[in-house]
């Protein structure tokens, strides 16, 4: 009878699982979840701003292809920036080329900090990131590489001239994700 105890006692569908197989199937969870929030994900890229300082005339380049032409998609601008960076706003040029040459030029203004002076981005620590709209239900509909440059056109208040080195930008990305079916 004894046995036959300890045999259902280890059958038991409340069994205690080894700490190893809770942590393996939290971080499965976890690894599935993570993947599946960025399915619409089709390009991203950083580039890293050297020191902290962004010099005005030293735009961020990126380039991407093959994207599906049937297909609408939004364009994001990344930015990271640091405690150092002392504006609440962040004026940026930007050109879009496409392969036949058309360039498309926006400037574009971006809000980085509430009026109490609290960063918008997400992060822990002195770095906070900030994905900000950048085209939103665009298509691509030429084969061929398509270009896009990136640079700021911040200046002090007051000051005609632009300020030739932005500090506290630490990478400048771009995101391309397939815009939702309506």
């Amino acid at each position: 009878k004894r046995k036959n105890e300890e045999r259902k006692r280890e059958e038991s569908p409340t069994q205690k699982h080894h700490p190893m197989q809770n942590k393996f199937l939290f971080m499965l969870i976890a690894v599935l979840s993570l993947s599946s929030c960025n399915e619409m994900l089709v390009y991203s890229d950083y580039q890293p701003i050297k020191e902290g300082k962004w010099r005005m005339d030293e735009g961020v380049d990126f380039q991407f292809s093959e994207l599906d032409s049937t297909q609408t998609y939004n364009m994001f601008i990344n930015i990271r920036n640091d405690d150092s960076f002392a504006f609440s706003n962040l004026f940026l040029i930007t050109e879009l080329e496409y392969p036949g040459g058309t360039t498309v030029k926006d400037t574009l203004e971006y809000r980085m900090a509430d009026p109490s002076g609290q960063w918008l981005g997400k992060g822990l620590g002195s770095v906070k990131e900030n994905k900000l709209w950048f085209k939103e239900n665009i298509d691509f509909p030429n084969s061929g590489v398509y270009k896009v440059n990136i640079s700021h056109a911040m200046r002090k208040n007051g000051d005609v001239e632009g300020l030739h080195v932005l500090e506290g930008i630490t990478d400048v990305g771009l995101e391309i994700e397939k815009a939702p079916k309506l």
